[in-house]
């Protein structure tokens, strides 16, 4: 038996490697077809645009992770609101904790996070500690939810293979972190010293390929673009890999940068920091239309008083995708979706005079602030224009809605709000 076992073992490792090399098929599943990747930070700092889900649609799939001020409930909060996405949502939690039975269960799938330059608890420590947090944690909660009768007896070895099929479902994601200034720099030990030149990149990038299986290698500037040398970095992972997915990351801000690092080699690139500038532009302008512009303003006076406004961050975001033919007129689309919709809010807030939670969802059956515009994103986009907006008056009036928690937006739909999100940043 146990030589049938070990020669189960050297078969199953035998099919593993035929189908990533030697198959024509690609076996990995992170979609190659992914060129333009959004990260989103949960960081209380980091909001989203109110018209998220209209930028969105662009990108290929969104990120969920960050290296600062994360927290599981601020984590979770973000994939409630990202429920609404048109896009693929997947978790990249910078420590165990912030994976949760909810983000799990939401998540198209977590990247665990493998650092290849940085000290050995970023390789090896966080590997152990999530190992721990899925045992003890995720793994007796699966058996509780899905398996409530089982004998305690049997509990123990169930415990075991839940954990071990729950990281045998997730991705393993190298990072090379070529940023020595960044947060994740200093989350993973990397200094001066560890950052890679091409070559060295090209060989950590192999090992991880074919010894640690990582399905992503992430070349990492956290905020700085890298410029030449960073797509001499992509290009020697991407020549020293060939099943794993290469995605670059850091300081993409224009249609050029994210065509240097995609012709350089890397599968996709990743875009996080212009995103979330989008959300304070956007945050200005809803602030300055309550002031300048009537509630029951139409949409043509709206789209024209935006056209006088300046758009840049939404541009800068929007140009990132090369699918997007025309960033500037996209971009002034949707800001004009997202003061439309703080307008109408505005008007439907008048309306109300010591409203119960039955006399807001009243109000939002004859007007829903934004659901004309974020109709173009389908049935997702429809929902949440009525969630957000039932939320924003919600808070406004003190009614307890149940609906859905409008923190992380920079404009959350409610009188006034802008002003007390810019007071928080």
């Amino acid at each position: 038996m146990e030589r049938l076992g070990r020669s189960a073992g050297r078969l199953a490792a035998a099919v593993r490697i035929a189908a990533r090399t030697a198959l024509p098929v690609d076996t990995n599943p992170v979609p190659g077809e992914w060129t333009h990747v959004t990260k989103v930070d949960p960081e209380p700092e980091k909001r989203l645009p109110l018209s998220y889900p209209l930028y969105l649609r662009h990108t290929d799939a969104v990120s969920v992770g960050g290296s600062r001020d994360v927290t599981a409930r601020n984590t979770e909060l973000t994939f409630d609101l990202l429920a609404h996405a048109p896009t693929p949502v997947f978790h990249e939690p910078s420590a165990p904790a912030h994976v949760t039975d909810d983000t799990r269960e939401r998540a198209a799938f977590v990247a665990i996070p493998e650092v290849l330059n940085g000290d050995i608890g970023a390789l090896v420590g966080q590997l152990g500690a999530g190992i721990g947090h899925v045992r003890d944690e995720l793994a007796p909660k699966m058996i509780d939810r899905h398996l409530p009768w089982a004998p305690e007896r049997l509990r123990s070895g169930l415990r075991e293979f839940a954990a071990s099929w729950l990281l045998a479902a997730a991705n393993f994601e190298a990072y090379i972190i070529q940023n020595p200034d960044s947060a994740a720099a200093r989350e993973a030990g990397v200094g001066t010293a560890d950052v890679l030149d091409a070559t060295e990149a090209g060989r950590r990038a192999a090992a991880a390929e074919r010894r640690l299986g990582s399905e992503l290698l992430y070349v990492e500037y956290s905020g700085t673009y890298g410029g030449e040398e960073g797509a001499d970095v992509v290009a020697a992972a991407d020549d020293a890999t060939h099943w794993s997915r290469v995605w670059y990351g850091g300081g993409i801000d224009s249609r050029d940068a994210a065509l240097r690092m995609l012709e350089a080699g890397a599968d996709a690139v990743v875009v996080g920091d212009a995103f979330h500038d989008v959300a304070e532009e956007e945050a200005t302008l809803v602030e300055r239309a309550l002031g300048e512009l009537p509630p029951d303003a139409d949409h043509a006076a709206v789209r024209g008083w935006v056209a006088e406004r300046s758009v840049d961050a939404a541009e800068r975001f929007l140009s990132t995708v090369p699918a997007v033919a025309d960033p500037e007129r996209r971009a002034r689309d949707y800001h004009a979706a997202a003061v439309h919709a703080g307008l109408e809010t505005e008007a439907v807030a008048r309306d109300l005079d010591d409203p119960s939670a039955s006399d807001l969802r009243e109000a939002l059956r004859r007007t829903v602030p934004g659901e004309g515009a974020l109709s173009a994103v389908g049935d997702r986009g429809r929902a949440y224009a009525y969630e957000v907006a039932l939320a924003g008056l919600a808070a406004r009036t003190g009614v307890d809605a149940g609906s859905l928690a409008v923190e992380h937006l920079a404009v959350d739909a409610r009188p006034g709000a802008v002003r007390e999100s810019e007071a928080r940043r």
